[in-house]
């Protein structure tokens, strides 16, 4: 049976699906990047995880709003989701975004500077123009002609290492079978909104220490981006960046010592 609860914040407008593990005093919020499903009946697997976190964390993993409006920008992602923390009673928090996730968590440092003490991001570009989009434009096409298994198939060849997306094949492809037409309408709509994100020019407006995360095999975004936010951010206090070889735009997943690395971060002194 299931031992971490899902649960749901609700503010004046929107409501938000979320769980919680750990038992340490500091407060790490987890934004996940964009899934063609809630990942809201993982939280078992993820408590697992992040399980070398938990002594000194309470850890908040949020999803996006439940009430989806038809165009829905990450910086509007955003908003909504630090208007959860706020609501969750959080303050002083530390955040950990991937992907999309991190398109979120850049924008709530950048425009809510005294909710984030740290910031980690991982294999998150700071701006998206055409080549960028290319395969989440793909996704978008798929999920629209509602093409499930072409769709989860697509979303694992290009997010794992090719070793990991053939161990998971069979998986994704069950998935797929129980995709509905509703999951597939909010897949498009929370995807679009990255489209043209771009805070490249706002990143010296973060106040917080960075850590950036990514990998030379990042078949999403490419690689290009991590060192023009490095290039960006190098002089930044606290700014650190790593690069791991071969484990694919889900490295945070994938790399088997990427919780190590993130916890010597967020507790690290100033």
């Amino acid at each position: 049976m299931p031992v971490i609860k899902t649960n749901i914040v609700r503010t004046d407008s929107f409501s938000m699906n979320y769980f919680k593990f750990g038992k340490g005093k500091k407060t790490l919020v987890i934004i996940p990047g964009l899934s063609v499903q809630s990942i809201m009946g993982l939280a078992d697997e993820v408590a697992k995880a992040y399980s070398v976190l938990t002594d000194s964390f309470t850890v908040y993993l949020i999803e996006r709003r439940n009430e989806l409006p038809d165009t829905y920008s990450a910086r509007e992602m955003a908003h909504d989701t630090a208007a959860a923390i706020k609501a969750l009673g959080l303050e002083n928090v530390s955040i950990f975004g991937a992907s999309q996730g991190g398109m979120i968590a850049m924008d709530i440092a950048l425009d809510y500077p005294e909710l984030v003490q740290r910031l980690v991001l991982a294999s998150v570009p700071s701006y998206i123009n055409e080549e960028r989009f290319r395969v989440i434009d793909s996704w978008i096409k798929l999920a629209e002609d509602k093409k499930r298994e072409e769709l989860y198939l697509s979303f694992g060849r290009n997010v794992y290492p090719e070793e990991v997306f053939e161990q998971s094949r069979e998986l994704l492809t069950a998935a797929a079978k129980t995709l509905t037409d509703e999951e597939l309408e909010r897949f498009v709509i929370i995807a679009e909104g990255m489209r043209d994100h771009n805070v490249h020019d706002e990143l010296s407006g973060i106040a917080c220490p960075v850590m950036l995360i990514c990998s030379d095999d990042d078949k999403v975004f490419g690689t290009d981006y991590a060192f023009r936010i490095r290039d960006r951010l190098k002089d930044h206090s606290g700014f650190e960046f790593y690069m791991y070889n071969g484990f694919g735009h889900a490295v945070y997943d994938t790399a088997p010592d990427f919780k190590e690395r993130l916890l010597k971060f967020l507790v690290s002194s100033e």
